[in-house]
């Protein structure tokens, strides 16, 4: 039998082979959790050479001897705790969970983690259960599209490896038909949670989503976003566009005014001083103003408001802007929210389940804020959103309220509109558009 000379470097294939099956096993075991942070620099792994990569690597790695296969352990750091104990939460030894820390402090600051982060780790069992777990792998993400990978070599050492992939900044145009709801129809063709809520909130300034809305009604949204090449959504930019049933809606930033705001293609500012419900998704109108048999008393009575039935904990949100003039508790509207807003309207909201986040009396909001949340509070007798309107003191049917639409813009705001409706136009009818990262998602140049 040969003997090992440790002068000489041993030329073999599986201890490459494994060390890369063990950073690829756990880099595909990672959650999709992103934590700022920094990372050193390290050279590019496209998504072809990852894909490559893991073919070979799966092909030929073997289990460590007198260990149990790899298994997923996902850890999150507890307040108050170090990573180095963090780690050991996986059943791995002090010794080891020191040298891991150890090998990672050396491109990346781990005092700079903060509870809540999580990362993954693939750990082996000794087989027969004597002794301390075996770490193999521990990948964690430390930026939009960089992760730090730790994996153990054929002779026991621990490498670390950091991976990053390229970013790339597109303008999506999503084109779909209404499938069920409008916005499980926008989430389920790729929009993100922040341009579906937008456009949502967009549609219910001029549509009711419940009533108005058909199975066969398609819609069109343009965002920005950035993405990694595997296809991970690493930022989510802006609603630029959206239309439905013919109602189009252009973001546009007028000059002096504090943030952009939605035109039509003439330069008419699309918001409705009123939203025609305060609800955006996952309802129905189960009561409408007007005389009606009580649930509770059986007693003829009148409604006077509109009762919207959806689950609990479903956003409600602010019709137009104003401020909170009550967040109490209200008798047998349970608890209950009133807003003043311009024009002498005041809108009310009973049976919450709980106010949104800062909502007291006093405290101003915006249009489409969440100011509370569905619930069941009071006399009622399932969860819904009993939902008033006030006049001058006297409650009106909420449907009926009509108001006046924004202002036109002129002059140099309307070149500068009509510019960059121009633009929109042509990402709309290229089907899209790609281009460079953003500086700040931009991989680091050696």
């Amino acid at each position: 039998m040969a003997q090992f000379d440790p002068r000489r470097q041993p030329m073999r294939l599986a201890p490459h082979v494994f060390t890369a099956a063990a950073a690829v096993c756990v880099a595909l075991l990672a959650g999709r959790v992103y934590q700022p942070a920094q990372a050193n620099e390290a050279p590019v792994l496209t998504a072809e050479q990852m894909a490559a990569l893991e073919v070979s690597a799966f092909a030929s790695a073997g289990t460590p001897a007198g260990l149990t296969a790899p298994e997923a352990v996902p850890v999150q750091i507890r307040r108050g705790e170090t990573f180095e104990q963090a780690v050991r939460r996986t059943g791995i030894g002090a010794d080891e969970a020191r040298a891991v820390a150890a090998t990672i402090a050396g491109v990346f600051d781990l005092s700079e983690l903060r509870a809540g982060l999580r990362f993954e780790t693939a750990i082996s069992q000794p087989r027969g259960g004597r002794g301390d777990a075996r770490l193999i792998g521990l990948t964690m993400r430390t930026g939009p599209a960089t992760q730090l990978t730790v994996s153990r070599t054929f002779d026991g050492a621990l490498r670390l490896r950091s991976l990053e992939e390229r970013v790339t900044h597109e303008t999506v145009v999503l084109k779909a038909d209404v499938s069920g709801s409008l916005y499980a129809t926008a989430q389920r063709m790729g929009s993100t949670a922040k341009v579906t809520r937008r456009a949502v909130q967009l549609f219910s300034g001029k549509f009711d989503l419940d009533r108005d809305i058909r199975a066969s009604d398609d819609f069109v949204l343009v965002f920005d976003r950035s993405v990694t090449e595997s296809g991970r959504t690493v930022e989510s930019g802006e609603l630029l566009y959206a239309e439905l049933k013919g109602q189009a809606f252009y973001r546009f930033k007028p000059a002096g005014a504090s943030e952009a705001q939605y035109f039509d293609a003439s330069g008419k500012n699309m918001r409705s001083a009123f939203m025609r419900t305060p609800l955006d998704r996952g309802f129905r109108v189960s009561s409408s103003f007007g005389f009606r048999r009580h649930p509770i008393s059986g007693y003829q009575r009148m409604h006077q408001g509109i009762d919207f039935a959806a689950g609990t904990g479903t956003p409600v949100l602010a019709p137009a802007d104003g401020v909170v003039v009550e967040a109490r508790r209200w008798g047998g509207y349970g608890n209950w929210l009133r807003i003043r807003h311009s024009n002498g309207l005041e809108t009310g909201y009973g049976h919450l389940s709980r106010y949104g986040s800062g909502i007291r009396a006093g405290q101003r909001v915006r249009q489409g804020q969440v100011v509370a949340y569905v619930g069941s509070t009071g006399a009622s007798t399932g969860p819904h959103l009993h939902y008033e309107i006030w006049r001058g003191g006297l409650r009106i049917n909420p449907s009926g309220v009509r108001t006046e639409e924004g202002t036109i813009l002129a002059g140099s705001d309307l070149a500068a509109f009509r510019a960059e409706k121009a633009r929109i136009d042509r990402v709309i009818a290229a089907g899209g558009e790609r281009r460079a990262a953003p500086s700040s998602l931009r991989p680091a140049q050696g």
